[in-house]
């Protein structure tokens, strides 16, 4: 597949790598993995001179090993012995960009805090030191999220305060999706749209591993999932372990349990059978990998929350594949499919209302998204998009079939909305479906 898009996060890369011309650029590149991290930088720096360093799990002394003869191929940074410290390594890099510009690049950063804690205190020391007569363009990319929040947005942390950039690669847009649709197939329907959104999420890998296969239609796109090699039935629990290490099972169980409908805190607490607070504290914040949904507008403290998946592959993977892991083992993957199109139409209905979401945000119209419900559970609105400066909204209901939209109903659910919230908002009515992807 062709590359797609990240005009803007290139960009960025690049005047960094201008700006580093003249004083040191530190820029701290996040992103889930698999979201093409690696693939931009690539992009941005071709015809540059750079070096590409990745962070494997290797001792210390091995590692600096392998980095010092790339330095030595990619840059002609020629070194006397054998450097064993990173400290010492990072410092052959600063002190050669005293004399001449160029772009490292360190992959998977935050490797570096289980290999040896104390390199980040050093690179401090040595940041500080040498950053103001330096030219070095020094980009550090990092995929687990958590890891890399601690380490430079945590203020007791020695490198917080030093990055001069930081971003997070986000995946494809709706609209990228579309033009990856197109390119690739023309005559796509509104059904592989949305299955292709449901699996990937708009991941790049994900999406790249689909087109590459000519899974176009959302039955060639299911039927190469459970496929006997597949890459995405064991990519979940890949991805997972990196970033839970011990306590994994817990909560691979909490993830398993919200996919399969057990969204509010006593229903999970209840499955467990002890408190989860912690658990779900750390998949919302560190992790990043749930949301808390609250009714649009509501207070602060409102005990009216759910709990989400937030990334739509682990959605889907957690509700169709990890509850049956028996099947996959067992190679029984006919089965496997049959579960997920007997339970597509029902699930796909909530991925419409994401997905519309989604859209309503990528438009850049509105300042608040999100859905509303009442208390009681009568009245639930599905998508309500606000814009705070002009007092303007949009209330809509969300079903895969237009002639299932009441705008009537809608319009009685309206009448539900508080006032003390929503009466200074001048609000329209529409019905979204899949005709309207």
């Amino acid at each position: 597949m062709q590359f797609y898009d990240r005009e803007n996060e290139i960009d960025i890369l690049l005047e960094n790598e201008v700006l580093a011309q003249r004083t040191a650029q530190f820029c701290v590149l996040m992103g889930r993995r698999r979201v093409g991290k690696t693939s931009l930088i690539v992009r941005a720096m071709e015809g540059k001179e750079w070096a590409y360093l990745f962070v494997s799990k290797d001792s210390e002394a091995v590692l600096c090993g392998k980095m010092q003869r790339v330095l030595e191929n990619e840059l002609g940074i020629q070194v006397y012995g054998k450097l064993t410290k990173f400290k010492d390594l990072f410092e052959v890099m600063l002190k050669e960009s005293l004399k001449r510009h160029f772009t490292i690049v360190i992959d998977e950063f935050q490797t570096l805090y289980k290999i040896n804690p104390a390199i980040f205190s050093e690179m401090q020391d040595l940041w500080d030191r040498y950053h103001r007569e330096s030219k070095l363009n020094l980009v550090v990319c990092g995929s687990i999220q958590s890891l890399m929040k601690k380490i430079f947005e945590d203020k007791n942390e020695p490198l917080y305060g030093r990055p001069t950039s930081k971003f997070t690669l986000l995946p494809f847009t709706i609209d990228v999706l579309k033009q990856i649709m197109h390119d690739h197939h023309p005559e796509y329907k509104a059904e592989d749209l949305l299955c292709l959104y449901m699996i990937t999420g708009g991941v790049a890998k994900y999406v790249e591993l689909l087109m590459d296969a000519g899974c176009y239609t959302k039955t060639k796109m299911l039927n190469y999932v459970c496929r006997q090699d597949s890459y995405f039935l064991s990519e979940g629990k890949d991805l997972l372990n990196q970033e839970f290490g011990d306590d994994s099972s817990t909560y691979f169980s909490i993830l398993q349990l919200v996919a399969g409908g057990l969204t509010r805190r006593a229903d999970i607490d209840g499955a467990m059978q002890k408190d989860m607070g912690t658990y779900l504290q750390n998949l919302e914040q560190n992790f990043r990998m749930l949301a808390r949904l609250k009714p649009l507008l509501a207070k602060p403290g409102s005990k009216t929350t759910s709990y989400e998946i937030s990334d739509q592959f682990l959605r889907f993977w957690f509700r169709f594949v990890w509850p049956y892991q028996s099947l996959v083992e067992r190679q029984q993957l006919g089965l496997l499919r049959q579960n997920m199109e007997q339970q597509y139409e029902q699930f796909s209905g909530r991925t419409l209302e994401q997905y519309f979401q989604q859209k309503m945000i990528e438009t850049g119209q509105y300042t608040l998204v999100g859905n509303w419900w009442d208390r009681k559970g009568v009245n639930e609105i599905d998508l309500i998009a606000l814009n705070e400066f002009a007092n303007t909204g949009v209330v809509a209901e969300v079903k895969r079939q237009s002639h299932r939209i009441s705008l009537k109903a809608l319009e009685e659910k309206m009448m539900a909305l508080p006032s003390s919230d929503f009466g200074k908002y001048s609000l329209s009515m529409r019905g979204l479906s899949m005709e309207d992807m």
